[in-house]
């Protein structure tokens, strides 16, 4: 059964809702500026929370606008600038289902199609409602025919369409849940990655951080192996706010608590921890899932930094304390679980690496014993395949070894490698 991707625009394949910016740009010498803004945003949110009809919501709007077409090409501009993250990292997905992904939005055409199509969206598969300008290219109204122009205009363009196969929507407001609530769609997916709006969220077949999440859910090709959202890090303490919104920003899954509460033990990705908590042995030894720990301060009395590298856990301290020292502690673990990098780790080898396009990276942390080497790479020889960029780095206790390799896998490879006598821990980073 062929499957299609219906995916909304604004807060969605971008951060921001376009004509909001669109306002911002054309109204920024106007002396009530703030004030229209502000009515403008107020129209948005109330259609995407189906509290006002699309069609009144969007009259509404254009009409406050005053804007041309010399402030669309800014506009163009600066939402190239807005690509979600989640959606930007996944461009290679879009381009092996151009056919199967659709543009459905009740923005504008004349924004829409020059952000999308650099991501292999053809152009006959954005459906958006376009604006009406008189002679002075001023923006004057819209094609009021658009079916997107009205309310329920997305159940409306399915009905016309009608696709034949599987049918997932992925969007932040009322009208992408409308195609689940008609019918229209197999699942609804409430994209919250930018806004979530809770009436809307609390309707969703699955709630979705972000598009990693979407992709992984439904086992789809995606940039990174496991979406971030599903990665728990626990914040202990008093941890400044700069190192937590770091994180946070990063699309960490945050739970900030005043000590390592027993639920968190088994589930925990990461911990950053202030000056002067202590990490029980006991509870660290039960983390198996804990892939980096940070500490703002000097963590050799605080924790045990033999059991982390037993363990395959690499941890960062700040035993000077600097003032950017959190937000440094707080990138430093992200970038060893974005990148695998171990830069001024305190247990690991030191370990800084360049990203190879079009290449799948695997981490394996190993006991530093002879012969290891030889047999992580007897692995893929065995199994055909091209290694494209091999790291390998040791300290008395263990090795690291970071694998780029080319060509697709199956999960043969990913078993045997896991299966090697001392692995410590295996991991797949994208």
């Amino acid at each position: 059964m062929k499957q299609f991707f219906i995916i909304d625009f604004d807060s969605t394949f971008t951060q921001v809702e376009a004509l909001d910016e669109l306002a911002r740009i054309s109204l920024k010498n106007h002396p009530k500026r703030e004030a229209i803004y502000q009515k403008i945003e107020d129209l948005t949110n109330a259609a995407m929370e189906g509290k006002m009809s699309f069609r009144e919501s969007l009259t509404g709007r254009v009409q406050l606008l005053e804007a041309n077409r010399d402030h669309l090409k800014e506009l163009i501009s600066v939402l190239k600038t807005k690509v979600s993250a989640s959606f930007s990292r996944n461009k290679t997905f879009f381009k092996k289902h151009a056919d199967s992904v659709l543009i459905v939005s009740g923005g504008f055409k004349e924004f829409i199609t020059p952000v999308v199509t650099p991501y292999h969206i053809p152009k006959e598969n954005i459906y958006a409602n376009t604006f009406i300008f008189d002679k002075n290219d001023k923006i004057i109204g819209y094609d009021e025919s658009n079916p997107l122009s009205n309310e329920g205009g997305k159940v409306t363009l399915l009905k016309e369409l009608d696709l034949k196969g599987d049918i997932y929507g992925i969007g932040d407001g009322h009208s992408d849940f409308q195609l689940k609530e008609y019918g229209m769609i197999k699942k609804f997916f409430a994209f919250t990655e930018n806004i979530e709006r809770k009436t809307v969220a609390a309707k969703a077949d699955h709630v979705t951080p972000s598009f990693d999440e979407f992709l992984y859910v439904n086992k789809l090709p995606r940039a990174i192996s496991y979406p971030k959202n599903r990665i728990l890090c626990l914040v202990i303490g008093d941890v400044p706010p700069i190192a937590i919104q770091a994180l946070k920003k990063d699309g960490f899954s945050i739970r900030h608590k005043t000590s390592f509460e027993e639920k968190y033990v088994a589930d925990v990705g990461m911990m950053l921890l202030a000056n002067g908590e202590i990490l029980e042995r006991e509870k660290l030894e039960r983390a198996v899932k804990l892939k980096t720990v940070g500490y703002l301060g000097n963590s050799k009395t605080r924790l045990s930094e033999g059991l982390c590298t037993d363990m395959g856990i690499v941890l960062f301290d700040d035993p000077k304390m600097g003032v950017r020292g959190p937000e440094l502690i707080a990138k430093r673990m992200a970038d060893f679980i974005n990148k695998g990098h171990t830069f001024r780790s305190t247990n690991f080898p030191n370990l800084q690496l360049p990203r190879i396009p079009d290449a799948h990276r695997l981490i394996h942390i190993h006991k530093n014993m002879p012969g290891i080497m030889a047999q992580i790479n007897k692995v893929f020889a065995d199994h055909h395949i091209n290694i494209v960029g091999q790291y390998l780095m040791t300290n008395p206790s263990i090795g690291y070894v970071i694998t780029d390799v080319s060509d697709e896998y199956d999960k043969k490879v990913l078993k045997a490698l896991k299966q090697i006598d001392h692995t410590i821990k295996f991991r797949i980073l994208y």
